[in-house]
């Protein structure tokens, strides 16, 4: 029989690397690119997450996340449609290049410790009691859900759509291609850093490794 605790931890883990799944989901079915950049970056949102955690503005290492991935994202776009580098080559490369700067953001740490440091979870726990962490996990997800099935509705997000489907007939319309990538692959790798900036103060600890095989976990 599984426990409470069991179904607890898997529900909270679920809700966080939910971010994931749909970040893949943009990348992969939207975009139609095999974006490998996605290891690098939920460990880059780990990082950043933890050292921001860490100097006292838990809430502040989200954001501060969401938009070193989205930096992440906007240089494999910039390999794919500028130098014209295949787009799973230019993910390994991103993804590549990430370990360096993920390690200078951790201090040249292997990891960064976090077990005497405030984070988004302990603040809430007076509040929300046993689902602390199972609450704001679920929210953030319906409301990152919410909006990114919004923005796709938007003449932006259709075009984005669009170059998914049929780049050529984008292009036939006007419409700048190169840049709906490199919107795609930003906001796509910003949903993975945040669901690695939400785990690192999950689980309090940001590790090197910690975003290994995060392309396999997210599609299955």
């Amino acid at each position: 029989m599984l426990s409470t605790t069991v179904i607890m931890s898997a529900l909270e883990l679920g809700c966080i690397y939910a971010l994931v799944a749909l970040a893949l989901f943009l990348s992969f079915r939207v975009l139609n690119i095999a974006d490998m950049t996605t290891d690098g970056a939920f460990t880059l949102g780990c990082a950043v997450s933890a050292t921001v955690a860490v100097a006292g503005h838990p809430w502040l290492a989200l954001p501060a996340a969401m938009l070193v991935g989205a930096a992440a994202g906007s240089i494999t776009s910039l390999l794919q449609t500028r130098l014209k580098i295949p787009s799973i080559l230019a993910g390994i490369i991103t993804n590549t290049g990430l370990y360096t700067v993920n390690l200078a953001v951790m201090g040249f740490s292997s990891n960064v410790n976090m077990l005497k440091t405030n984070t988004i979870f302990t603040i809430l726990k007076p509040y929300l009691g046993t689902f602390h962490k199972l609450i704001p996990g679920a929210v953030l997800l319906v409301i990152t859900g919410l909006l990114l099935m919004v923005f796709l509705n938007t003449r932006l997000g259709l075009s984005i759509r669009a170059t998914g489907d049929n780049p050529d007939m984008v292009r036939a319309s006007s419409i700048n291609t190169s840049f709906t990538i490199t919107i795609g692959l930003m906001l796509s790798n910003s949903l993975t850093a945040l669901s690695g900036a939400v785990l690192a103060q999950y689980q309090r600890t940001a590790e090197i490794n910690l975003g290994t095989g995060m392309v396999i976990i997210g599609l299955a």
